[in-house]
């Protein structure tokens, strides 16, 4: 560990790399929908939203950029989502049934945990480069269990309430107050416990760099 310098990317890197992918899939399906459900209705704003996802892919394609496998299934799901919705005829189900898909995920990250392959630590390695012998050591090991435990119980917070405010605002009719709340809520959990991570991560790395130096 002697011969190999750590470090995470400073947290602006980082933001203007994710900024681009969360308001392609995140912000711009939900400003499409809630605009279109205004100003032309709940059927158009359904069209309207699976189309922007659509029209992502189409265009990696025109410009032969290799489309993610995330982005296809992200077209898959949100047809899924838009059919449901369709045929219930409420914008409750639209948004309650990916809050299903999360608690799954929550529960997978409970369960890589029991199998001592914490999701955390792979999801890291996607961003990050870490040597092998860093990825053995006892504390890196126990900071990963304890970082996915920790997003385990994020997910299904965030997944828990979203639901619960789904199914309140859609009894009182009020979708800007459903997705106000939501989008505050969330963006305060995650953003508390994405800040908590990167800190004790970097905590970590600095702490291991001193006792091998």
């Amino acid at each position: 560990m002697n011969h190999h310098q750590v470090t995470l990317p400073r947290l602006t890197a980082l933001a203007r790399q994710a900024a681009p992918k969360l308001l392609e899939a995140v912000v711009a399906p939900l400003a499409v929908f809630y605009l279109a459900m205004v100003v032309l209705g709940f059927k158009w704003a359904l069209g309207l939203t699976v189309a922007w996802v659509y029209l992502g892919v189409i265009w990696r394609l025109i410009r032969r950029v290799k489309v993610p496998a995330t982005m296809y299934l992200a077209a898959f799901a949100i047809t899924v989502r838009a059919a449901v919705a369709f045929w219930t005829g409420t914008w409750m189900w639209f948004f309650i049934q990916p809050e299903m898909g999360t608690l799954c995920i929550s529960f997978a990250f409970l369960a890589s945990v029991r199998l001592n392959r914490p999701l955390v630590q792979k999801l890291t390695l996607d961003y990050i480069h870490l040597p092998s012998a860093v990825l053995k050591h006892e504390r890196v090991r126990r900071f990963f269990a304890r970082i996915t435990l920790l997003w385990a119980f994020v997910l299904l917070m965030n997944s828990t309430l979203s639901i619960a405010l789904a199914v309140y605002e859609s009894l009182m009719g009020t979708l800007a107050g459903f997705m106000l709340l939501r989008t505050s809520a969330v963006a305060l959990i995650s953003g508390t416990a994405i800040a908590f991570s990167v800190i004790a991560f970097k905590r970590l790395l600095q702490r291991l760099h001193v006792a091998h130096t």
